[in-house]
This record gives C-alpha cells, structure tokens and sequence, in this order.
C-alpha cells in the first residue's frame, strides 16, 4: 500500500527555520514526481516545491524560491523540506504529494498524499 508520512512541523519564530520530512512506503520516490503544498487557512491548497519528469526538473513557488529547499534521500526513501527565514505568510498545512504522471506542481496532477503537517510562524 502506498504511503506518505509527514513530520517535523512545529511552531517557530519569523526568520526561523524548520525541516519538514515526508518518509514514503509501498513505492519508491525516485520513479514518482513528488513535491511538497501547503494550505493556509481559508486559501486553496498550493504547490510549494516539486520534482518531476526523467530527469528530475524541480519547481519552486515564487514566494519560497532562495530561502526552501528540497532534497530526495534514495537510501531512505524521504523526501525533506528545508525552510529557512520563515515569514507568518508560510503559515499552514504541508502536505507531501506523489503522481506518478505529473509533470509540474500543480495539486490535481497528484494522485497520492499524505495527512499534512502544521506549521505555524508567530512571534
């Protein structure tokens, strides 16, 4: 059975920094376009960083572009989201995702998700 496990959300202070892991099972990541999105309260649900296509092409929403970043642990089979200099307006639930035809970050091109993880930058 495919799974998606995210953890490592929290609260934490504007300019701080979180890691968020998405730990899969039942498939590998490698043969999948897999991304981090996230939804903030009264929002739609939006692709934050993505990894698709052969050749591994990635994707950065604007808004993150310079301060996330986005790494594929084979050996683990984990996907891990670096954020740095995290502002109030990262606020919401990160959700990893997995397609197995997706070939960018938009939500409705995945197939598989995991149950989110809350993350939440306050003073």
């Amino acid at each position: 059975q495919l799974q998606l496990v995210e953890s490592g959300g929290g609260l934490v202070q504007p300019g701080g920094s979180l890691r968020l892991s998405c730990a899969a099972s039942g498939f590998f990541l490698d043969y999948y376009a897999i991304g981090w999105f996230r939804q903030a309260p009264g929002k739609e649900r939006e692709g934050v960083s993505c990894i698709f296509g052969g050749g591994g092409s990635t994707d950065f929403a604007d808004s993150v572009r310079g301060r996330f970043t986005m790494f594929r642990d084979t050996a683990k089979n984990t996907l891990y989201l670096h954020m740095n200099s995290l502002k109030p307006e990262d606020t919401g639930i990160y959700y990893c995702a997995a397609g197995s035809i997706a070939r960018g970050c938009l939500p409705n091109l995945y197939d598989y998700w995991g149950q989110g993880t809350q993350v939440t930058v306050s003073s």
